[in-house]
């Protein structure tokens, strides 16, 4: 049988024991036998086809796989609640102070305070959500 077939096996294999495993530490290798069947392809000798595949799973298993897990064990970057509404604008509906006042956040009427305490904002004027404390906007000037 040819280097370049056996090489090729070995990366089915080695794909196989991934499916079962799921940790993507056999297909770095998968994928550096491959490389080492290119090089087998070529012509080269065996040693020099198993430093290509030394060499490439070194660089695929410390290059290509924390970038892949991350990008796999990353979770959606959904803000739902109250969490949704920091960031967001706000219409003021009633006159907001450090004491109270009430705005209006996408459609909703909510109690609010403003910050810094000393700011007022007036009926009409928008303003920007910095958090919510319990029921209650903590609001500051939206400034473009």
């Amino acid at each position: 049988m040819a280097d370049w077939a056996i090489w090729v096996v070995v990366a089915g294999a080695l794909l196989v024991g991934e499916l079962l495993t799921l940790d993507l530490t056999l297909v770095m290798f998968s994928l550096a036998a491959l490389v080492g069947a290119a090089v087998a392809v070529l012509g080269v000798d065996v040693a020099w086809q198993i430093v290509g595949f030394v060499v490439a799973a070194g660089g695929f298993g410390l290059g290509l796989r924390p970038v892949a897990r991350r990008h796999l064990q990353r979770g959606p970057e959904l803000r739902t609640g109250t969490e949704a509404l920091v960031g967001e604008q706000a219409l003021v509906v009633e006159q907001v102070s450090g004491d109270g006042g009430r705005v209006k956040i996408k459609g909703e009427v909510w109690s609010a305070r403003s910050y810094p305490t000393t700011t007022v904002l007036e009926v009409g004027s928008q303003a920007h959500v910095l958090r919510i404390d319990g029921a209650t906007a903590i609001v500051h000037r939206f400034e473009i």
